[in-house]
């Protein structure tokens, strides 16, 4: 097992201290696309190298359902705990080789929810109209924008955990984001079961969110897509990272 993944693996250990929210991540669907890897090293913070599997570095749109978020101690509110998000990202280890993803946007029809995170994570959250369903579909219209991202996907095979030492566990074994808040690079945590990935098809998708954020993929669609039921989720306080 190589080095890589044995980081991968540490990364998804509890945490010894206490969760600060709890929640759940619902009806997931994650699409990638491979990206040149200077292209996305060049927008990355001090501190902050992408990690790429076999020299191919990769950006993703990620979509889902939160449900039941909540401080760690408090019982979700039907007005504030449930909501929709989509996320752009892309994969980076920080100056000790601890990995993790580094956010471009994170759109969200919730707008305590975005203030909140804008705030106390440091997280790029960005106010948008989303929809989803029926069915396994989501739309997002990202605020001051005016077209609409729309995806609807299925999964091809039955969930299962993903193999170490493969691509998707380098893409999906992920359990650390990193952030800036005051000048500072910052390492936040979550825990959650290994997801149960299944192969997917996506008879709808969109590179407009990757667009929005400056990143262009020529139109062409995805090279990866995969979705998940869902998974239970334990958030941790901020860390100071390695830069």
């Amino acid at each position: 097992m190589n080095d890589a993944t044995e980081r991968l693996l540490r990364a998804r250990v509890r945490p010894t201290r206490g969760p600060v929210m709890r929640q759940r991540w619902d009806d997931l669907f994650f699409l990638h696309w491979e990206y040149d890897p200077a292209a996305l090293q060049a927008r990355l913070p001090a501190g902050l190298t992408i990690d790429t599997f076999a020299g191919k570095a990769y950006v993703g749109v990620v979509g889902f359902r939160m449900n039941a978020v909540r401080p760690a101690f408090l019982p979700a509110l039907p007005w504030l705990s449930y909501f929709n998000e989509l996320n752009v990202r892309t994969y980076v280890r920080d100056a000790s080789g601890e990995p993790g993803v580094w956010f471009f946007s994170l759109d969200c029809d919730r707008a305590p929810a975005v203030a909140i995170a804008r705030k106390c994570f440091g997280l790029p959250y960005e106010h948008a109209a989303m929809s989803f369903g029926p069915g396994l579909a989501q739309a997002c219209r990202r605020a001051g924008r005016t077209e609409t991202a729309s995806y609807a996907w299925s999964a091809t095979a039955a969930p299962q955990a993903t193999t170490p030492g493969s691509l998707e566990f380098h893409l999906a074994e992920r359990y650390n984001f990193f952030s800036v808040r005051g000048g500072r690079l910052l390492r936040g945590q979550v825990c959650h079961p290994p997801y149960p990935l299944s192969p997917a098809i996506a008879s709808r998708w969109s590179d407009l969110p990757l667009r929005w954020d400056g990143l262009d993929v020529g139109g062409r669609a995805p090279d990866l897509a995969h979705c998940c039921q869902g998974v239970a989720i334990e958030a941790f306080s901020l860390t100071p990272a390695h830069a």
